[in-house]
């Protein structure tokens, strides 16, 4: 079984393991193909059309089988990694461990973002970014740039509190657990996260820092700790919902993958700890 770990709790070899397997995936060009699904997906998500990935009930599971299937992507290379997830709640700086360079490399440089150290430096030579929404092709992040503090665990805990799934309108504007996780309502988790780390995490093409993955771990922890608090409290919409996912129905990319059928992680991997 799967186990995925704290970053902070990660060996020296593990990391090594990790940052080997997504860089053969980058090398074999397969991980930038999870790059353009993703962007694909921002770009159509939209809070008065169809929306699948985000601004969307189905953001949570969608996400938990991208991540999956990115893992069993790292796993064809290395069956011994698993996803690794950063807790922002308690690794909060730039001087957190896993912005250190034997790991995922620190900030960017001033004048331009460029990450300087780390296996994912545009010195290294294996990480160019090719999937972009500009001409720059370097790694780029702006580590709690103006100031912006990561979420608290207090924050964090207030919106675990929260007994309802979704409502309607069932976009960005909706009140309840997943649009406060997501970003757009409340204290702002994930999306500012993705903010704070900076240059591509801030845009469609966040996957492009390997991060990404971290982060969305904890978003996906955070969920199943919801999923534990709550068991009475279901996804929703359940039926015959526009515009949004309901519980059985398919979400795209998948053709055969429904939000019901990735309300249980267990059967696919578990985290170290559930509290």
């Amino acid at each position: 079984m799967t186990v995925r770990k704290n970053q902070a709790a990660l060996t020296t070899a593990e990391k090594r393991r990790f940052t080997d397997a997504v860089l053969e995936l980058k090398r074999t060009g397969r991980y930038d193909a999870f790059v353009t699904t993703h962007n694909g997906f921002i770009m159509s998500d939209t809070d008065h059309g169809p929306r699948t990935g985000h601004r969307s009930p189905s953001f949570l599971p969608w996400h938990r089988r991208f991540l999956l299937d990115f893992e069993q992507a790292l796993q064809s290379v290395d069956p011994s990694v698993a996803l690794p997830y950063w807790d922002w709640t308690v690794d909060r700086t730039p001087a957190s461990s896993l912005w250190a360079a034997d790991f995922l490399g620190g900030t960017g440089r001033s004048r331009d973002g460029a990450v300087m150290d780390g296996p994912f430096a545009a010195a290294a030579g294996n990480w160019p970014i090719t999937v972009r929404v500009d001409g720059r092709d370097h790694l780029r992040r702006s580590l709690g740039a103006r100031g912006l503090q990561l979420p608290t665990r207090a924050e964090t805990d207030s919106v675990l509190a929260m007994p309802v799934y979704d409502m309607p309108p069932w976009n960005s504007a909706s009140d309840g657990f997943r649009n406060h996780l997501e970003g757009w309502r409340g204290v702002n988790l994930h999306n500012r996260v993705h903010v704070w780390v900076g240059g591509q995490m801030a845009t469609g093409v966040s996957p492009n820092d390997p991060v990404f993955w971290l982060h969305h771990a904890f978003i996906d922890r955070l969920w199943t700790q919801w999923q534990t608090r709550h068991p009475d409290s279901a996804y929703a919409p359940a039926a015959a919902t526009s515009d949004v996912v309901d519980l059985h129905d398919p979400m795209r990319p998948w053709n055969d993958v429904t939000p019901a059928d990735m309300l249980d992680h267990r059967p696919h991997y578990t985290y170290d700890t559930a509290a």
